[in-house]
């Protein structure tokens, strides 16, 4: 699903990671950690085009990012969702048009078909909200769920979480926790950056540490 091998990623110029090795295989869950400015959000936008993979081999969900063109770069995101601390939503659009906005934006055009497949990814989530709701109207939680909804929207083969309960409150984050533990049961494979180090625990996953320009594998210790 994601395979880096001895790459270089720059940001503004400045060397992030030096000829490191990163692998997610399908159907795993992969917990990213790491210091803030360890490197976390600059790998994360290397996955999904927004950062230029600088040297080394790196394919994602079928997409070389070496050789990868600008034109082909909605096609890649169109295969990967996208889920960021921050939420992201249009403010000034309702739920249900933030969701129609990214569906028309991605080619779909049948009126009907983009109403069952918001009404399909609404229910995968449990949002109980009116759809009619702007985003401002909604708690934290609500705006998450409807952020992982919009991430479903185009069946992706991977979900990356960039802090997705780095926002909310523990009892919400262990909700939204539980709903992609869910869709991690169903199949998909996901890629979470997090800070907290509770969810860690609460919700066993494989580990990677970003460190000092560098990135490996860390194993729980048991009791």
């Amino acid at each position: 699903m994601v395979s880096l091998n001895s790459v270089t990623i720059k940001h503004r110029n400045t060397t992030v990671f030096e000829k490191i090795d990163f692998h997610v295989g399908s159907g795993e869950f992969v917990f990213l950690i790491g210091k803030t400015g360890s490197g976390k959000s600059s790998l994360i936008k290397t996955l999904y085009g927004d950062l230029v993979l600088e040297k080394g081999t790196g394919s994602v969900v079928g997409f070389d990012l070496l050789t990868i063109k600008d034109k082909d770069i909605p096609l890649l995101r169109r295969k990967i969702g996208v889920v960021f601390q921050d939420f992201k939503l249009l403010q000034n659009l309702t739920i249900y048009e933030n969701l129609r906005f990214v569906l028309k934006a991605t080619g779909w055009k049948d009126k009907e078909k983009i109403k069952n497949q918001i009404n399909q990814v609404v229910e995968m989530v449990s949002v109980k909200v009116p759809l009619q709701k702007y985003p401002h109207e909604l708690s934290g939680g609500e705006q998450q769920k409807i952020a992982i909804a919009r991430a479903l929207l185009n069946e992706p083969e991977l979900i990356i979480a960039d802090e997705p309960t780095g926002n909310l409150d523990p009892e919400t984050s262990g909700t939204i926790m539980e709903l992609l533990k869910k869709l991690h049961n169903d199949g998909m494979t996901i890629l979470m950056a997090t800070h907290d180090y509770n969810m860690i625990i609460k919700f066993p996953g494989k580990i990677f540490k970003c460190e000092n320009g560098s990135i490996f594998e860390v194993i729980p210790k048991t009791d």
